[in-house]
Parts: C-alpha cells; sequence; structure tokens
C-alpha cells in the first residue's frame, strides 16, 4: 500500500514550520516562515497574529509544493488530515469568526505578574486567595504564580483593556487559534489548554472545563472555547483555505497538541528510561510519569499525555537556541556603526566552525543564559545574564563555544532535579530542535550533562514528525508505535570523560553564578 500524508504545522516563536509526514515517518515536503516578536515597556512581547496566519499559510503552500516535487510526488488527495502543535502559554483573543481582535501576548510577555494585575483598575485587590491556590494546585497541577502562564495574560487582557475583552469571543492558545482558523470553530482539549488552567488534569481524559476553576479565574465562562476530546476532528478545511493550500475541502483538522508534548512523541518519551532534550527557542528536558505531579518551588510540573493516560513531564529551562541568535545579532553582525559585513551564506554553520576552534572550558568564560528570565528549576522573570569571566585574551571562539556551555549547564542544573522529581535516573537523551543540528552542541551536551545524546534525524523538524505521528494515530491511519519505530538517529555522542572534571566543577561555578548574580539582576532593574 502506498503511504498516506498528513499535513502538519508547528507554530513557534520564531514562526511556524509546515511539512508533510508519510506513515513510513519521512519527511516529504517542508518549509518555514518568520515571525518578529514586539518588544516593549513594561515586559511587552506580542506577535501580530494575523502575520501569524499568513505566515502559517506561506509555509503549509511551501511544504506542500515541496512535497509534489519531492520523488513520488505528493499528491494533495493522499493528505488524509491536518494537524497542528504550537508554543503555548501565549494567549490569541479572537471575534466569532476567529479574527484576532488584539495581538498574541507570547509566553514571554511579563506584563502579568501577580504584583502587575494588583495595579490594574478593577482587579480584585486580593487577586487569588489561598483557598483558590489550593485549588488550582489539586485540581489542575499548576497555579497562576508567575507572568507568563496563560491565565495570567488573560486576566491581564481583560483588565488593562476591558473594551477588548468585552469585544472578544473567546480567548484561545496559539494551536487552538490556527485550528479556529482552518476550520471556523473555536475549541480547546486537555492538552492545548494546559497553561489556561482551567481543566480538571487528575484523569486522563479530562471531563473539560473544571467550574470551580473557571469561578476562580476572574475570566468569564463564556470567553472560553468549546471544549473538544485530544486529537478529535474539530472540521474539516474551510472552503477558501482549501483553495488557498490546493487541498480538498474535505480534508479533516484535528484538535492538536503543545510543541512539548509534540517534541515528546517524537522522542519516543512515553516509555523507557530516557528522556527527550529540546534545544529551540528555549530548552526542555521530556519525559513521562505516571501520575499528575507538581513542585512548584522548582517550576516542575506534568502536563498531559496526548496519545494516552499517562503524564508527560515538561521541565522548560527557559533562553537556549535564542541565544545563540543573540549572539549573532548583537555581537557578531549588530546593525551598527561597528557592523561586520556578513560574508557567509550559513551563519549558523560559521558559529558552529568558530565555536569549535574553542577548547572546552571557553577559556575560562562562563556565559549565564537568562537573557529573559530564568525558568526551571529556579524561576525568576527579572534574572537577567551574561558572560563571566572575560579578559583581554577571550577570543570570539570562547564566547561563542560559552554560549553552548552556558545553555548545556543551565540544563545540567536542571537535570538533578528532573530526575529526583521522576524517581529515576535517566540513561540517556534523544535530542532534537534547531539545535540539535549541531554536532558540536550534541557532543557538548553529552559532556556536560554525563550522558549519552542520540541527535535525532530532521532534528529541526522533530515537533513536526511528532504532531504527525499523533495525527495518524489519532486519525486511526497508524498507531504511534508503528510510525515511531520508523524513526532514525544521525549519531549517538557519548561523554568524554577527560572532560568530566572541568564540567563538573563548571556546575558548580554556574549555580554559584546565579545565586550572586541574581540580588544583581533585581538591583539593576529597578534603575530607570
Amino acid at each position: 500500500m502506498s503511504p498516506q500524508h498528513i499535513l502538519t504545522i508547528d507554530l513557534g516563536t520564531s514562526g511556524p514550520k509546515a511539512a508533510v509526514v508519510s506513515t513510513d515517518g519521512d519527511l516529504v515536503g517542508a518549509a518555514r516562515a518568520s515571525v518578529p516578536t514586539k518588544f516593549g515597556p513594561g515586559g511587552e512581547a506580542v506577535q501580530d497574529a494575523e502575520l501569524v496566519w499568513r505566515a502559517t499559510l506561506e509555509a503549509a503552500r511551501g511544504a506542500l509544493a515541496a512535497a509534489q516535487d519531492a520523488p513520488g510526488a505528493v499528491r494533495p488527495s493522499s493528505v488524509v488530515g491536518l494537524v497542528a502543535s504550537a508554543q503555548y502559554s501565549s494567549i490569541v483573543p479572537v471575534t466569532a469568526d476567529g479574527t484576532p481582535i488584539a495581538p498574541m501576548i507570547t509566553w514571554m510577555d511579563q506584563r502579568s505578574s501577580p504584583r502587575r494585575l494588583k495595579r490594574l483598575p478593577g482587579y480584585p485587590r486580593i487577586g487569588d486567595s489561598p483557598l483558590s491556590m489550593i485549588t488550582f494546585l489539586r485540581v489542575h497541577g499548576l497555579a497562576p504564580l508567575e507572568s507568563g502562564m496563560s491565565l495570567n495574560h488573560m486576566r491581564w487582557f481583560r483588565y488593562a483593556h476591558p473594551d477588548l475583552y468585552e469585544r472578544t469571543a473567546s480567548i484561545l492558545e496559539p494551536v487552538d487559534y490556527l485550528t479556529a482558523r482552518l476550520t471556523g470553530r473555536m475549541t480547546a482539549n486537555q492538552c492545548t489548554s494546559f497553561m489556561q488552567m482551567l481543566a480538571d488534569n487528575r484523569t486522563v481524559p479530562s471531563s473539560g472545563w473544571h467550574p470551580d476553576l473557571v469561578k476562580a479565574s476572574m475570566i468569564d465562562a463564556d470567553k472560553l472555547p468549546e471544549w473538544v476530546p485530544v486529537g478529535s476532528v474539530v472540521g474539516t478545511v474551510l472552503p477558501a483555505v482549501a483553495d488557498n493550500l490546493g487541498l480538498p475541502s474535505s480534508t479533516p483538522v484535528l484538535s492538536g497538541l503543545n510543541d512539548s508534548q509534540a517534541g515528546g512523541v517524537a522522542a519516543g518519551v512515553f516509555s523507557g528510561t530516557h528522556a527527550g532534550l529540546a534545544v529551540g527557542t528555549t530548552a526542555v528536558i521530556v519525559t513521562h510519569l505516571a501520575k499528575k505531579k507538581v513542585n512548584p518551588l522548582r517550576s516542575l510540573f506534568t502536563m498531559p499525555s496526548p496519545l494516552g493516560e499517562a503524564h508527560l513531564l515538561s521541565a522548560e529551562n527557559g533562553v537556549a537556541g535564542v541565544a545563540v541568535d543573540y549572539f549573532l545579532d548583537h555581537v557578531v553582525y549588530p546593525d551598527d556603526r561597528f557592523a561586520t559585513p556578513e560574508t557567509v551564506d550559513d551563519r549558523y554553520r560559521a558559529f558552529n566552525d568558530v565555536a569549535a576552534a574553542s577548547q572546552p572550558g571557553a577559556g575560562g568564560v562562563l556565559f549565564l543564559p537568562w537573557l529573559r528570565g530564568s525558568l526551571a528549576p529556579r524561576a525568576d522573570g527579572r534574572m537577567r545574564g551574561g558572560f563571566l569571566n572575560v579578559g583581554l585574551e577571550t577570543s570570539r571562539s570562547d564566547l561563542a563555544r560559552a554560549v553552548l556551555e552556558g545553555v548545556a549547564l543551565n540544563l545540567r542544573w536542571l537535570q538533578t532535579r528532573v530526575e529526583t522529581f521522576v524517581n529515576r535516573s535517566l540513561s540517556h537523551y534523544v535530542f532534537y530542535g534547531g539545535g540539535a543540528r549541531s554536532d558540536l552542541w550534541a557532543s557538548i551536551m553529552a559532556d556536560v550533562l554525563d550522558k549519552p545524546v542520540h541527535q535525532l534525524a530532521d532534528a529541526g523538524y522533530a515537533n513536526s514528525i511528532g504532531t504527525a505521528i499523533f495525527g495518524f494515530d489519532r486519525l486511526g491511519v497508524a498507531p504511534a508505535s508503528e510510525v515511531s519505530a520508523h524513526l532514525r538517529m544521525d549519531g549517538v555522542f557519548e561523554p568524554n570523560p577527560t572532560n568530566r572534571a572541568r564540567y563538573d566543577d563548571l556546575a558548580e561555578t554556574f549555580v554559584d553564578a546565579f545565586k550572586r548574580t541574581r540580588p544583581l539582576s533585581r538591583r539593576l532593574a529597578r534603575r530607570p
């Protein structure tokens, strides 16, 4: 039987990727588009939601065109469905037809901390009562303690823009926004709505929005989308969208999942002793747990599995791949009077080559990767990073390698807490995401984490592949285990024992640097 195909959309912070994936697990066509983030006063971090949609259509058209040009010429009629995954902890307020009424508030936005929310006109002076916080933790697993959580974004939108809030029909997570634009139906499920914190996660699947949580949320129930099962068919592609993409209007669209869950599917973390290690804009360790569990002090929590009754630990470490972009944009190729002309076609390849010229330990330079606050295992939105121990002898090669090592050291700090949380030692990592395309970074990860690192093939499209596996499984086309069996690894990187003592010492220094620079970051944040 000829393989069937599914069209996936993976909406990341930097923009959407689209991919056509076969039931053999092959990536037969892919394309991407970019979406800028606007950073503004007070911690604003937003994206133009209409631009997000246009970029999604652009990427989807590109992926379908690439699939038709590939060997075997994939025809639109072989595409059995469309399903999306996306970044989460972001919200899009929409009208009744799915049109955005305001920008997408992204996970990086820091305007919705409880301290700032209490300053808004009309916001309850006491905020969340201790009893409601206990209910959130008991029923859902998380509580609205920090900025960057969807529920707090929703609260900020309601009280900062009451006129827009009144005109809003639904407040959607990004993946549900894409599903709405594809089908015209505003929906959410237990996986997509996780950071809205209004579902009962004590069981998988959940029965829907929990009335006690909705009452405590400060959000009107009629602003919430329709509840549907994970992976259910929401509808078919709207005629105008079908014409735009060249797909039959009968193509079913599934209710999707978030990007951590999609990557976990691709890495096969729902069984075994290993974990997934994702390095994209942020870094995340994902692995399975049998029950809902949370450690608020370490920002560790589980979320429902999109494939069954298990739970998924998603330990997000904060800034990762975007630190490389920061270094390239602001140190190597800045747009100012000191600008160095970019003479290479692939600046990431150049970065990798330059970083490789430095030795383990980066000439004594330590990079602190908290460029937009820290997450697990110590969450602090006001924390900031930088380079330590830069001397006259420091080269750009040292700085480049220090960026890679700093992200890895942050993950090592998290790894210890993760193993305690899941009560088992992790045997190895399946490495995926844009950062996993670098052999050098894979090698550094193995050395710093002191674990074998398995580099997933097509690592930059792992979320797309995981979303496709999920889609085939939910459609009944092919079980997830069957498609996963076809996935390939590009290489396995073993820890180098000669570097162990160096990185053991650096790991201690790294944690000490967090503790010592944290008060300095807070003091500097208070300056006008």
